[in-house]
């Protein structure tokens, strides 16, 4: 089992919109495709910005490929991403309210028979 972080500091004037995004579209999609969402968080706003973060589970490294594979080559998925962009005014703008992004991949150490994701 291996585990994706994702996370983004971005500005608090458009978690609102962003939040409504992953959930109507970036979520759906990952979903149709296999992946698995532990959990999303954010913290709460410090000076302007705020940290939102979530985990997602795979059986493997080869298994989060597919996954991410058949979601980039969703073609209604990609238009719909696309459409989210133009409407906080194209792509190159959300420089100015995505301060920082990071992806990492995560591997238990502690038997998953003792954490609440042995379900």
């Amino acid at each position: 089992m291996i585990y994706r972080r994702k996370s983004y500091k971005v500005d608090e004037s458009i978690i609102k919109d962003f939040n409504r995004h992953f959930n109507q579209t970036l979520l759906p999609t990952q979903l149709k495709y296999g992946a698995r969402l532990v959990g999303r968080w954010m913290a709460q706003p410090a000076e302007g910005a705020v940290e939102i973060f979530a985990i997602w589970q795979y059986d493997s490294r080869e298994e989060y490929e597919n996954i991410e594979n058949k979601v980039r080559n969703d073609m209604e998925h990609v238009q719909r991403v696309q459409n989210w962009f133009e409407k906080m005014g194209g792509r190159e703008n959300l420089g100015k309210f995505f301060f920082q992004v990071n992806e990492d991949f995560l591997e238990t150490t502690v038997p998953e028979g003792n954490t609440i994701l042995s379900f």
